[in-house]
């Protein structure tokens, strides 16, 4: 039997630990190409990060990985990373290039990565797909269900992307696909990309993505197995006019985009799925302790015109031609909804907005210490943040704006070999839930 919905599990932020970079789970997919120089390396671009770790849940028991990444060593802003762990039943393997100039052009950029995994107690907030859901009981994953409403059990999680990006000849990339940055203890000290007049003609960088992407997911039960896949397609345009896009300070950015599967090859069904992510950041200078902060806004929403639903003689339903939940109008996990279980919420429909303030403290406690300049670690930041958000059946505000779910916690950032890392902890009424993930939220 079919499982109708692809699943994304917790493991992916802990993965990013071992800098895996641009993981596009819920970020644009697209993004601005940049060269990073710190002043305490100067005209060095190159970085290179290997390092072990470690991590525990109550379904994957212990796990013990290494990963790592190559910076700048082949062109100014490409990226090669991997990164391999193992447990005593839970197992990964993935491998990336980020970011690679094709041959004999200036704006055209490459990226592929893709991950093999197997995990014990796979959970998905699904169902709906594969058999009616009586009169009366909420869709699994709908606003309305419950935390209780999940399928679970071991199984494998694959997938693969790859995307082609094109920089516009305008504003910042008027002249050439690639922005330039200099930084001193991780701060912007070059011309800024964007951020001071809203003139995509003029200011920031805009991308055009074409990305093709696939997934995998079984569930071993003890009687049947079900599985998922798809084969999709993104189109979409990002338009960054923050002043430095790794880490903004002021400006904005505004992204849309369109997903399809025609349910080739082997896909379960066909579906489409909008998306529209926008950001706002403003700085409020330095203080005695902070070089930075800033306050970053965020709202997202995103709608599947294919999404129906279908009922029985009982008036059970039964959902159909719907977005994949981590594909579509999702909430829950590490980039929004923090406070609640990866991808919880899904539906037809969603909105979601977020507030975070972003403290860069000037003291860095490891900056004096030798045995940790291999870190390239800049600075650290302290996050306050607070969202909300809701999925619903149908696109109206009434529907949307009512019962919005909400949750709040604290985050601790810094800057490393040109990365943003973030650990974040967040409140919701269902749970406290901690994320390891690369790049802010947004």
């Amino acid at each position: 039997m079919a499982l109708k919905t692809n699943v994304s599990v917790f493991y992916r932020g802990i993965l990013a630990l071992a800098l895996l970079p641009h993981i596009a789970i819920a970020a644009p997919a697209a993004n601005v190409k940049t060269s990073i120089d710190r002043a305490e390396t100067p005209d060095n671009v190159k970085e290179k990060l290997l390092i072990p770790y470690l991590f525990s849940s109550d379904s994957m028991g212990l796990n013990i990985g290494l990963g790592g990444m190559l910076s700048g060593y082949f062109q100014d802003q490409m990226t090669i990373g991997g990164t391999v762990f193992g447990g005593d039943v839970s197992k990964g393997i993935g491998l990336g290039v980020w970011n690679f100039k094709l041959p004999k052009t200036e704006r055209f950029f490459l990226s592929t990565y893709g991950f093999l995994g197997y995990y014990p107690d796979q959970r998905a907030y699904a169902g709906a797909g594969r058999e009616f859901v009586p009169k009366g009981t909420p869709l699994p994953g709908s606003n309305d269900s419950t935390n209780m409403q999940f399928l679970e059990a071991d199984g494998s999680s694959n997938w693969f992307d790859i995307k082609l990006e094109y920089a516009l000849p305008i504003g910042a990339t008027k002249d050439k696909g690639l922005v330039e940055y200099k930084l001193k203890n991780g701060l912007l000290v070059s011309e800024p990309s964007g951020g001071e007049s809203w003139n995509p003609l003029e200011s920031g960088a805009t991308v055009v993505v074409l990305r093709q992407f696939n997934r995998y997911q079984s569930f071993e039960f003890v009687d049947e197995e079900l599985d998922g896949t798809i084969h999709a397609v993104e189109l979409g345009i990002l338009y960054d006019n923050t002043d430095f896009s790794v880490n903004p300070s002021m400006g904005s950015s505004q992204y849309l985009s369109v997903s399809h599967d025609a349910a080739w090859l082997d896909s379960d069904h066909e579906w489409t799925f909008m998306n529209l992510d926008m950001s706002k950041y403003f700085s409020f200078g330095e203080s005695d302790y902070a070089s930075q902060r800033i306050l970053a806004l965020n709202f997202w929403t995103g709608y599947s015109p294919s999404w129906e639903v279908e009922y029985d003689s009982l008036g059970g339903r039964q959902v159909t031609d719907n977005a994949p939940y981590n594909e579509g109008a999702t909430l829950g996990g590490f980039y929004r909804m923090r406070g609640f279980d990866q991808n919880r919420f899904h539906d037809k429909a969603a909105i979601y907005t977020s507030a975070e303030y972003r403290y860069t403290l000037k003291y860095n406690p490891i900056e004096d210490i030798n045995w940790l300049k291999f870190l390239r670690l800049d600075w650290f930041q302290v996050v306050g943040f607070v969202e909300a958000g809701r999925v619903a059946p149908e696109y109206t505000a009434s529907t949307l704006l009512s019962d919005l779910k909400v949750d709040y916690g604290l985050s601790l950032r810094a800057l490393t070999a040109g990365l943003v890392i973030r650990f974040d902890i967040a409140h919701s009424d269902e749970a406290t839930n901690g994320w390891v993930m690369v790049d802010h939220p947004f």
